[in-house]
C-alpha cells in the first residue's frame, strides 16, 4: 500500500480487516444457501451467524505455520464458532472465497473513483463556463496556431472525463462477478445454486463459466481503464505545467501562504502538484502492464497473479483516487493570468490571422496556391522581423488590389473565433 497517497476511505477499503470481512460475507452467504438446500441445519446456522468472527493478528499467527491465508482465516473463524464450523466452506475452494470477495473490493474501489470523477467534472464544468470566452492562443506542435478559449480547452477535458466515467462504469460491471464453482469450476462438490444465492446476496453476477478463478482479462480491463484515466490526468497536468512556464505565465498552480518553491531560489513558484500527478500516472500505467501479464496462467489456475494483484490493485486504485482529488483541488485554486494571455496573442504581430487573409483572397477569386504565395511571405516577415502583419498586408499591392481597408481590418477580429463556442458548449454540457 502506498500510504503516502492513500486517502482514508480507499485506505480502509484495502485493509486486512476489510478483506477478511468480505471473505466472511462470502462464507456466510454460502452457508445460507446450504441451509436452503438442507445441507446445514437451521440451529447450526444460527450459531455460525452469532459466532463467526476472526482476529487479524490470530490469522497472521496461524499463517506462519500453514503458509496459506485462507486456511488461516478459516481456522481463526472456526476457533470462534466451535464444532458448527465444519459446515463452513462446504465444497468450496479458496478462490471461490478470494476471487468473489476481490470482486467486491474492486467494485467498492470503483464506486469511490466514480464519485471522484464526478466531482472533478463538476469543477471542470464550473471553470469552463467561467472562462468560456476567455481568449488565449491555441498552440499546435507547441507553436502559435490560432486563438481558442480557455473554456474550450476545459470543455475538452470535461468530455474526456465523461468518457472515462462510462469506461469505469463498464469496467465495474465487468468485474462485478462471483464464483462458487469448486476446485476447477465444474461444481462437482457444490450445487450451482450456492453460487447463484451468494452472488445474488452480494449484488454480483455469477460468472458464466470459470476454472478455479475468475478470468483475469476482467481485471486487466479494469486496470487498463485506470491507466487511461491516469493518462488523461497527466495530460491535463502537463498542459498546466506548460502554460505556467515563465515565458507563457498564462495558468499557474495556486501557491499557499508560507509555501516555498526552491531551497536556493526564493523567486520560484513551481507546478509541483501537476508534476507529482504526471509522475504517478507513470506508476499506474505500469500496473496495467502487470495486469495484462496476469491474464495468462497455467491450466485451470496457478498463483503467479496473486502476489502481483496484492500490490497493483490497492496501490493503483489508491493512487488514482489521490490523483483525481488532488487535480480537482489544483483546478479549484487555479490562477488564470488573462492579461498574459492577451499579451501572448500578439507575439507574432498578428500573423496568426493568416488563415483569414488566405480565405478572403480565395473568396476574391485567387487560387489557393496563389493566395498562399502572397500570404506566407508576409506572415513570415511579421514573425521574423517583429513587424505588424496588419501593416504589411495594408501596404501589399496584391492584397490592396482585391480588398478594401475595411475588409482588411475585419480580419483582425478575435471574436471571429468565438462564433461557434456556444454550439460546442451545448454539445458538451447538455449531454
Amino acid at each position: 500500500m502506498i500510504d503516502r497517497y492513500a486517502r482514508p476511505e480507499m485506505k480502509q477499503l484495502w485493509t486486512l480487516e476489510t478483506k477478511f470481512n468480505k471473505w466472511l460475507a462470502v462464507e456466510l452467504a454460502a452457508c445460507e444457501a446450504h441451509v436452503k438446500l438442507g445441507n446445514i441445519p437451521q440451529e447450526a446456522m444460527a450459531i455460525i451467524k452469532a459466532k463467526a468472527t476472526f482476529n487479524v493478528d490470530r490469522i497472521n499467527e496461524i499463517e506462519k505455520t500453514t503458509n496459506h491465508d485462507v486456511i488461516a482465516f478459516l481456522t481463526s473463524v472456526a476457533e470462534n464458532v466451535g464444532p458448527e464450523s465444519r459446515y463452513i466452506h462446504l465444497g468450496m475452494t479458496s478462490s471461490d472465497v478470494v476471487d468473489t470477495a476481490f470482486s467486491l473490493l474492486i467494485r467498492d474501489a470503483a464506486d469511490i473513483l466514480l464519485k471522484d470523477i464526478e466531482g472533478l467534472m463538476t469543477v471542470i464544468e464550473k471553470k469552463a463556463k467561467q472562462y468560456k470566452t476567455t481568449i488565449l492562443m491555441g498552440r499546435t506542435h507547441g507553436v502559435h496556431a490560432e486563438p481558442t478559449t480557455l473554456g474550450l480547452k476545459l470543455a475538452v477535458w470535461y468530455d474526456e472525463c465523461a468518457r472515462h466515467l462510462n469506461r469505469l462504469r463498464q469496467a465495474r460491471e465487468e468485474i462485478n462477478v462471483g464464483i462458487i464453482s469448486g476446485a476447477v469450476g465444474t461444481y462437482a462438490n457444490i450445487d450451482p445454486f450456492v453460487e447463484e444465492y451468494v452472488c445474488d446476496s452480494l449484488g454480483l453476477m455469477p460468472d458464466k463459466v470459470s476454472t478455479q478463478i475468475i478470468q483475469r482479462d476482467r481485471h486487466a480491463f479494469f486496470m487498463s481503464v485506470l491507466a487511461t484515466i491516469a493518462g488523461s490526468l497527466e495530460k491535463f497536468s502537463t498542459e498546466i505545467r506548460g502554460l505556467q512556464k515563465t515565458e507563457f505565465n498564462e495558468l499557474e498552480e495556486g501557491f499557499k501562504k508560507g509555501q516555498k518553491g526552491s531551497s536556493a531560489m526564493p523567486h520560484k513558484r513551481n507546478p509541483i502538484t501537476c508534476e507529482r500527478i504526471t509522475g504517478l500516472a507513470r506508476v499506474v500505467r505500469s500496473y496495467a502492464v502487470v495486469a495484462q501479464e496476469d491474464i495468462s496462467l497455467w491450466h485451470e489456475r496457478d498463483i503467479s497473479h496473486s502476489s502481483a494483484e496484492r500490490v497493483i490493485f490497492p496501490d493503483g486504485t489508491s493512487l488514482l483516487d489521490y490523483m483525481i482529488v488532488t487535480f480537482t483541488d489544483v483546478l479549484e485554486n487555479l490562477v488564470v493570468h488573462e492579461e498574459n494571455m492577451r499579451r501572448n496573442l500578439d507575439l507574432l504581430g498578428g500573423a496568426v490571422f493568416s488563415q483569414q487573409l488566405l480565405l478572403r483572397l480565395v473568396e476574391k477569386g485567387q487560387t489557393r496556391e496563389d493566395a498562399y504565395a502572397i500570404v506566407q511571405p508576409l506572415a513570415m516577415k511579421a514573425r521574423d522581423e517583429g513587424l505588424k502583419f496588419r501593416d504589411l498586408i495594408s501596404n501589399n499591392d496584391a492584397v490592396r488590389k482585391v480588398m478594401t481597408s475595411t475588409e482588411i481590418e475585419a480580419i483582425f477580429d478575435y471574436t471571429y473565433h468565438l462564433k461557434h463556442v456556444d454550439r460546442i458548449f451545448n454539445r458538451v454540457f447538455k449531454s
